[in-house]
């Protein structure tokens, strides 16, 4: 594909940077992409145009984040998104009307009525009326849909914007299973800006890094680390509530890293940071479901279930060489499916075949 396209990413947040990591991929590889996300970014990733604007944060608001995680495992599969009840109705309608103003002065000041393709990153317009994605159709725009994490299973996809989508993509195993007409793509990374660790202590650092301790099994997690305190030598770092640089700083000094096992609500398998992990050579530990077991080519990762965990750390502790063998077979494996140039190849197949664009 030679013609250079311009390419919108519109986002509730830059979910664990992975949007963001879209728009390098295709600048490098020749597009003009931008990111707009809506809400403000708390982890401090690199943000390139946002509205900034702030989450509710309360205990009713966190109270109703839980609720709706908790009735999406009661009724799992593909539904729309709809109010649950009265007041969510008011409360998202008062919601836009508020932020029609800045949204609009927004569209006017960054031109973003001008670019060829649209991701909706989440799956999720400026307004809960999709009234920016309609205006888009109406001017004849190409709209894909890229899914990045709970936004398809706890909230559910948007009607209007899967009637107009040209093509449905997701970084998610499991929603393969939830979404019958989507296509999963390896998330982009830039492995080589990451320097690979060579040298392991036989007395290991082990690192945990949550962000959402439900999601990961922390507490499980936890209770493992602290029975294998009197069977093992190691140091445990249980890294939270940090900016991402300094995670990674304290990340690349430890020997074996542990991502989420034993969690509720968040699927299994791994994101970026296990990516980072093995991207610095960092062993990594993660649960995966059997059918995502079977589907990962060559899985760099060491499967465990919460009941395996204190059998799989054992099977570490104390040998350095094991470790620096899993280190290089979890970099090489980072570098051949998640490098830029791997993804935006099979990104252009699937424009090419959804008809969005032309093979040239």
């Amino acid at each position: 594909m030679s013609r250079n396209l311009k390419i919108l990413h519109i986002a509730p947040q830059n979910f664990a940077g992975m949007p963001m990591e879209f728009v390098r991929m295709q600048r490098i590889e020749g597009h003009t992409a931008n990111l707009i996300t809506i809400y403000e970014n708390t982890i401090n990733y690199d943000e390139d145009i946002s509205l900034d604007f702030k989450l509710p944060k309360g205990s009713l608001a966190k109270k109703w984040r839980k609720k709706k995680l908790e009735s999406s495992t009661k009724k799992p599969g593909f539904r729309y998104f709809t109010p649950t009840n009265f007041a969510e109705n008011i409360y998202f309608k008062t919601r836009d009307l508020i932020h029609t103003q800045k949204i609009n002065s927004a569209i006017k000041k960054y031109k973003l009525l001008e670019y060829d393709i649209y991701h909706f990153d989440g799956g999720m317009d400026f307004f809960r009326d999709c009234r920016f994605a309609k205006e888009l159709v109406s001017l004849g725009k190409k709209i894909v849909i890229c899914y990045f994490g709970s936004d398809l299973r706890s909230r559910g996809a948007f009607e209007y914007l899967e009637s107009v989508s040209k093509l449905n993509l997701t970084v998610e195993f499991d929603h393969l299973e939830i979404h019958k007409n989507i296509y999963y793509l390896f998330f982009p990374f830039e492995v080589y800006n990451y320097t690979r660790k060579n040298e392991f202590s036989k007395i290991p650092k082990i690192v945990h890094s949550p962000t959402n301790r439900l999601f990961k099994g922390t507490d499980k997690i936890l209770g493992v680390i602290e029975k294998l305190k009197s069977k093992a030598e190691f140091e445990f770092i249980l890294l939270e509530n940090v900016t991402h640089e300094k995670a990674l700083e304290i990340k690349s000094k430890c020997d074996i890293a542990i991502d989420q096992v034993g969690g509720e609500f968040g699927g299994s398998g791994y994101g970026r940071n296990s990516l980072e992990n093995i991207s610095m050579g960092i062993p990594t530990i993660t649960e995966f479901s059997p059918e995502y077991l079977d589907f990962l080519p060559e899985n760099p990762f060491i499967h465990s279930t919460i009941e395996e965990l204190e059998t799989k750390l054992l099977g570490l502790i104390g040998k350095p060489e094991k470790i620096a063998e899993l280190s290089s077979k979890g970099r090489h494996w980072a570098e051949k499916y998640h490098s830029y140039k791997s993804v935006n190849r099979k990104l252009e197949e699937l424009y090419i075949k959804a008809g969005i664009t032309d093979e040239e």
